[in-house]
């Protein structure tokens, strides 16, 4: 079957929301799990976390940004188009509980994966910090969502075009300085999660974050998403994506990343030279 698209925006610059009818999937997916897309019948396997779901009309909210071919191929579909296939909920859950005082951490595109987090926690009783970070104010969005979503809503931008000139983790930082902070939760740019970690790491809060490295299968199989967490190897999209931030091996999964980010863009130049080669 196909997966009707119901509706569409751009967020922000080549940041794209897609409304999507799944009900299949709709009515197991629960916060911090994922799908895995494919824009056309030949196209690759692309993993995005859930971004909220509406369980009553059956519809899937996915946010992405199109950088490489197939999430370019995804946003040039508009209402009425389908996507091929979609997969999931795939992951576990984020671990949802009353712990007390939560604080959500959302660096750029991880604001989307954080609603329906944050909206969890809060429903679940705890008091509810989210801090949205991006590289500036055109990058920002969901922000009254985010507000509803939460008990306090705090956004940084790093040019300080709108909220506080800086980073997450000074705000994080301010507010573990004010009060008793039981859990933290970052989901975005590994360099941003390993920061959240070694802020929190003697300070007694437990700390997770939401890993996003390359994923093929989403089943384990091809362990490609491998993680070191606490010395022992973890598969992001079967026994994650949310982790101990503290027993994570930030450094591996940064290098094995940046290796697939130069195969990737190599392979993109050279079909870019194929491409101008017909044309000649």
């Amino acid at each position: 079957m196909g997966y009707k698209i119901l509706n569409k925006k751009e967020l922000c610059p080549n940041q794209y929301e897609l409304t999507i009818e799944a009900p299949y999937i709709v009515r197991n997916a629960k916060a911090g799990q994922f799908i895995i897309f494919r824009a056309e019948e030949n196209g690759e396997r692309v993993p995005l976390t859930i971004a909220d779901v509406n369980k009553t009309t059956g519809a899937l909210t996915i946010v992405f940004m199109a950088v490489g071919y197939s999430t370019k191929k995804l946003a040039e579909l508009n209402i009425g188009d389908e996507l091929v296939d979609i997969v999931g909920p795939l992951g576990q859950p984020t671990h949802i509980k009353n712990y007390g005082t939560v604080v959500c951490l959302a660096g750029g595109y991880g604001a989307a994966p954080c609603y329906l987090i944050a909206k969890a926690f809060k429903e679940a009783g705890n008091k509810v910090y989210m801090i949205m970070g991006a590289r500036t104010k055109d990058l920002i969005f969901w922000e009254d969502k985010m507000k509803e979503a939460c008990s306090e809503l705090y956004i940084t931008t790093d040019d300080g075009s709108l909220g506080e000139k800086g980073f997450v983790t000074q705000v994080l930082d301010r507010i573990i300085k004010a009060e008793k902070v039981d859990y933290a939760i970052a989901v975005g740019p590994m360099p941003m999660m390993r920061a959240v970690a070694e802020l929190t790491r003697d300070k007694g809060i437990y700390t997770e974050a939401s890993m996003n490295p390359i994923m093929v299968d989403g089943t384990g199989m091809c362990g490609a998403c491998r993680v070191t967490v606490g010395g022992e190897t973890k598969f992001a999209c079967v026994d994650g994506p949310d982790f101990d931030a503290h027993k994570i091996d930030f450094d591996e999964v940064i290098n094995r990343t940046k290796i697939y980010k130069d195969i990737e863009k190599k392979r993109s130049e050279n079909c870019n030279l194929l491409k101008m080669a017909e044309k000649i």
